[in-house]
């Protein structure tokens, strides 16, 4: 009997919450140490990779119950030190740090409160990311299979002041069914589950705006993954327990990946080219276009 009592003491006291640390404590905890250290590392990286210039760019990470740490404003990402980042509640508020938090930190938020299974956010403005976010274009989807399995169709989002009320509610509805997000005519916003997951998708999604850029000043014969193969490519991206909004069953895959990357129609271009050269050819004719070589 005494021992059987004894067991159940032990299971009711393993039953027992934690007790919640006071963001002081929480801000020194080991587990806050560690994931400083990461946003210092993923900054650094954001710098050397020329993702963020001057003080662009911010990091977030949800830790402990209901509270984030976050890069300071006004701070190269690639020389942070632990003492720089900011806690910070669900609400925005800055509890402790000494350097003000990103002005950005809403931002974050749209996603941590939207998206319950976001551990991390990146912000940057890596060049061609950002290319296609000032062209007002999404990545096109059926060219690479990297992005399809670890970031997905990426959304692009109205432009709106950075870090403003207005930014959060655009966000707020995309971050569900996208891990990356183009900003209009800003930089490109990433969750994940981990600091170093959401830098990844950053770079991903960098890496292949840049392929596309490049692919899109090639001659090609318009070369992309067969619609009825993207079924394989999610189906591997949900053994690896990665999630997708995008349903193979339900996708119609009928646009032409080519057409985004160009950002119009080979057939516009085509119209219009024909319809100069007619012209043209008319002014020649009735003598408009001839002129003295003298």
């Amino acid at each position: 009997m005494k021992k059987t009592l004894t067991t159940k003491k032990a299971r009711t006291a393993k039953a027992q919450p934690k007790p919640k640390l006071t963001p002081e404590a929480l801000y020194s905890s080991p587990e806050a140490q560690y994931l400083k250290a990461q946003i210092c590392d993923i900054g650094r990286r954001l710098w050397q990779r020329e993702y963020v210039d001057g003080n662009g760019g911010n990091i977030s990470v949800r830790v402990g119950d209901g509270y984030f740490l976050c890069t300071p404003t006004g701070v190269s990402k690639g020389f942070l030190t632990p003492d720089m980042l900011c806690l910070c509640d669900a609400e925005g508020n800055q509890l402790i740090g000494t350097w003000k938090r990103t002005s950005e930190f809403l931002s974050h938020l749209a996603i941590f409160n939207s998206v319950p299974e976001a551990q991390a956010v990146c912000h940057a403005h890596p060049v061609h990311a950002t290319a296609y976010a000032i062209a007002g274009l999404t990545p096109p989807e059926r060219l690479i299979p990297e992005i399809e399995v670890f970031v997905g169709r990426v959304a692009i989002a109205p432009y709106a002041t950075p870090g403003s009320q207005e930014m959060h509610d655009l966000l707020a509805p995309l971050a569900p069914k996208h891990q990356s997000i183009l900003m209009t005519n800003h930089g490109v916003i990433c969750w994940g589950t981990s600091v170093e997951d959401a830098y990844f998708k950053v770079e991903i999604t960098d890496a292949f705006c840049r392929t596309a850029a490049i692919a899109s000043h090639l001659p090609t014969n318009g070369t992309s993954i067969p619609p009825e193969k993207m079924a394989d490519l999610l189906a591997i991206k949900g053994r690896l327990g990665l999630p997708d909004a995008r349903s193979a069953k339900n996708e119609a895959w009928a646009e032409d990946p080519w057409t985004k990357i160009r950002g119009h129609d080979d057939s516009i271009i085509e119209e219009v080219v024909r319809k100069v050269t007619k012209e043209v050819l008319k002014q020649i004719g009735n003598g408009n276009g001839r002129k003295s070589l003298s």
